[in-house]
This record gives structure tokens, C-alpha cells and sequence, in this order.
């Protein structure tokens, strides 16, 4: 069974790495996230770049150099600001148009101040369409107090899922704390899917144990009411969660092996259109 992080962050512009890591000491280069996912038993990842980048060049010179770095087992996901103007969304399509390495791309509503439904977005959608490209948006809390969640709730996803039906969407981060809200968007849009990333708090945070059974049982009720597990990926949001910690959130979900099997890595590959045999793993022979 081949097993699918769909959401790492590795970049030299990430936030404040000793106070938002799940570990301050964290190894925060390609050998440390593969030995990570060696012990987590995770096969291949999706590293999304972040908007602070300073331009999607730098961006996605980065994300090959991780690539390579890895043998290919992490998968770039580029991303641009819309609020940077039309001519910046213009640019990053005109560079991912050249690039066939990109397995997605990645937007940060909340984080900056727009919806996903901002018409300035409209030629990334129709780019995402015809490469067969689906589009990862940030939905719920963020990292930075300074981020304005009205742009991230769920249901401003309904809109452009519904004007765009063929183009697959991910909903991150199960839409927390609007859970329900985003299981609701991913029943009603068959191009929507949920990853499990970035659910739960720093692990000093008090009664840790107890918000991961509290957030597997939200997990649990959210597939539930969705009815199924065929458009639920498994995430991290590694650094900031550890991943043995986000894998065994949905390895104890109280459901069929089978559907366990499809969230932690057969859903993905689908989606991303990744291989199905898993890459050697570093130190394996």
C-alpha cells in the first residue's frame, strides 16, 4: 500500500521554524522530512510552497531543488498571490505552463485577503482545468494572527466548485473549525476532496491527548455525513505536526481497512496522478 502526505511545507522562507515546529530542534532539510516519513512509513509527498515566497520563479526553483533532492518522492505544488495583481497570476501560469514537475497548485484565502471565488483567479482555474491541475486551497484558522478567516470558511469554496465542475479542489485542512461546514461542500461538489492536515495545536498545548481523539472523532462524523472516504486525503502540515502523529490520527479512525487504505495514500495517487508502487525509501535496499 503506497502511503501519500499531501501536505508539507519545506522552504527557507518559513515562518518562525523554532516556535511554530512541532519540534524546535526539527531537521528542516530534505533528509530530515524523508527519514521523517521513512519512520511514518510514508512513501511520496506534496512539499506546497508558501506565499511568502517572493516570486513563483524563486518558488519553483526551490521546489525542483527539493525534488531532486529527494528522488523524486516529494512532489512540488506552486502557488501565486492574486492580490499581487493580474499581471503576477499571469506570470506563474506563463512559468507552470513550461513546467510539467508541478502536481498542483496552492492557495492561501485567509492568509491574504481573498476569496477563493476573487475573479482575479478566474485564469487559474481555466489553466488548472486544461492541466489536468487540481487546486489546494487554504480553508479555516491560520498560523498568522494577522490572517482574516472570513476569507476561508468552506462555503466561499461552493462557489467557484460549482462555476468550475471540472476542476478538482481540495479543501485543506477539513475547513477547521468549520468541519462540518466543509464536509457539507465536499457531499454536495463532486470535484471536492479534504485533506486531514493541520487539525491539532502545537503538542505542548494542554489536554493534547484529548484533542486527538476529540479531532478523530470530528474527523470521524465529517466522513460519516459525507458518506464516503473516496475524496478524503490524508495530510500533515508538516512542520507544524509530526508525522506519526497526523498518520495515526487516521489510522485509529474507526472505519474499514480499505477506507483507511484510500485516505492515507490510494486517494491521492487517483488525484495527482502519482505512481502506484511506492519509491524506494531512503536507506532501503
Amino acid at each position: 500500500m503506497v502511503r501519500v502526505d499531501t501536505h508539507l511545507h519545506l522552504t527557507r522562507w518559513w515562518p518562525d521554524l523554532a516556535r511554530t515546529a512541532y519540534r524546535a530542534d526539527l531537521d528542516f532539510r530534505p533528509e530530515g522530512l524523508l527519514a521523517e516519513m521513512d519512520a511514518a512509513g510514508i512513501d511520496l509527498g506534496l512539499v506546497l510552497q508558501i506565499h511568502e515566497a517572493p516570486s513563483a520563479d524563486a518558488a519553483l526553483a526551490e521546489s525542483r531543488a527539493i525534488a531532486a533532492a529527494s528522488a523524486g518522492r516529494l512532489r512540488p505544488v506552486g502557488t501565486v498571490d492574486p492580490t499581487r495583481g493580474e499581471d503576477t497570476v499571469r506570470a506563474a501560469l506563463a512559468l507552470w505552463e513550461a513546467d510539467a514537475t508541478i502536481a498542483g497548485i496552492k492557495l492561501f484565502p485567509g492568509y491574504r485577503p481573498f476569496y477563493p471565488h476573487d475573479p482575479r483567479l478566474a485564469p487559474l482555474y481555466e489553466f488548472a482545468h486544461r492541466r489536468n491541475l487540481p487546486v489546494l486551497v487554504h480553508q479555516g484558522d491560520t498560523l498568522d494572527r494577522g490572517g482574516q478567516v472570513k476569507f476561508a470558511r468552506p462555503i466561499e469554496l461552493d462557489e467557484v466548485a460549482v462555476r468550475y465542475p471540472d476542476v478538482r479542489f481540495v479543501l485543506c485542512h477539513f475547513g477547521n473549525p468549520w468541519v462540518e461546514e466543509a464536509a457539507e461542500i465536499v457531499y454536495k461538489n463532486e470535484n471536492v476532496y479534504a485533506d486531514t492536515s493541520g487539525l491539532l495545536a502545537h503538542p505542548s498545548a494542554p489536554y493534547f491527548a484529548r484533542m486527538v481523539e476529540q479531532c478523530r472523532q470530528r474527523l470521524l462524523s465529517a466522513i460519516v455525513s459525507i458518506g464516503s472516504a473516496e475524496r478524503i486525503l490524508y495530510g500533515s502540515d508538516w512542520p507544524l505536526e509530526e508525522l506519526s502523529v497526523a498518520v495515526g490520527l487516521v489510522d485509529g479512525l474507526d472505519l474499514p481497512a480499505p477506507d483507511r487504505a484510500r485516505i492515507l495514500g490510494e486517494n491521492a495517487v487517483r488525484l495527482f496522478r502519482l505512481p502506484e508502487l511506492p519509491r524506494a525509501r531512503t536507506g532501503s535496499s
